[in-house]
């Protein structure tokens, strides 16, 4: 099944992904965060104690067996910049800025934080390589899953085709209204496709970030993409979401690691 628990914890797993890499995406449950953020917080920006954070990440990182000292984390901007991760980032160094990590090394843990974001999840069996997106849709039309795509490419040897990727739990079609500025650049970046990724009503513009960042992939050679189709802002027992919860609130992780 892709939801998964230690007793405690609660997280979701790709079926594809299942036989490959060590990969979850974390609900809220089993933290020991108080209201706003209840419960398994991973997110330190948003008003949260850091020791609470911390002692979140650490529950979250022994559920899939993995040292806490393994992690390598980036601070999310929404743009397009893809680190290439070769050691873990250690506390005393500062996050670099990026929406993209990319690994072929087993001792490392990619995490990344969401609540409304698209998470992606990449793996190359081949080559053995993962990689871990975050992709709003700031991120969705400056194509960054594609920047992450075409990284694998050149600095692991790639093939596209040989790729699994996860759409993760974000924000779903039918709660993502977005105004005539977002219309404008998805117009730009889909062109004729565009269409297709945004639902039009009076008085609202709804924008499809699972299947605009589906059809991304595609175009970048993917084809083997899952979607978890769980809308955060629908299920806030289990999602943190911000616009659903009006920015009080947390953010959960999703991890990915070659075993």
């Amino acid at each position: 099944m892709p939801f998964q628990s230690n007793g405690r914890i609660r997280y979701f797993q790709f079926e594809q992904l299942g036989h490959g890499p060590t990969h979850a995406f974390f609900t809220r449950k089993g933290g020991v965060s108080p209201d706003p953020w209840a419960a398994l917080n991973l997110g330190s920006t948003v008003g949260d104690a850091l020791e609470r954070v911390q002692e979140n990440r650490n529950l979250a990182l022994a559920t899939l067996a993995r040292n806490p000292a393994s992690v390598y984390d980036v601070w999310q901007v929404h743009g397009v910049e893809v680190v290439i991760a070769e050691a873990p980032r250690s506390p005393e160094s500062p996050h670099l800025q990026a929406d993209a990590i990319l690994t072929n090394q087993p001792g490392l843990t990619l995490m990344m934080r969401f609540a409304d974001c698209v998470p992606i999840l990449l793996h190359d069996p081949v080559h053995k390589v993962v990689g871990i997106v975050h992709a709003g849709w700031m991120g969705t039309v400056r194509r960054t899953v594609c920047f992450a795509v075409e990284a694998m490419q050149e600095r692991y040897g790639s093939n596209p085709a040989d790729i699994n990727a996860g759409i993760g739990p974000s924000i779903g079609p039918d709660h993502y209204v977005v105004g005539p500025d977002v219309v404008s650049q998805v117009e730009q970046t889909f062109e004729s496709e565009a269409a297709g990724l945004l639902s039009m009503s009076p008085g609202e513009t709804k924008f499809d970030l699972w299947a605009a960042n589906c059809l991304l992939l595609e175009q970048a050679g993917v084809r083997h993409v899952e979607v978890a189709g769980l809308c955060t802002a629908c299920h806030t027992e289990d999602w943190y979401s911000h616009r659903a919860e009006k920015g009080r609130t947390g953010r959960f992780g999703a991890m990915i690691a070659l075993v």
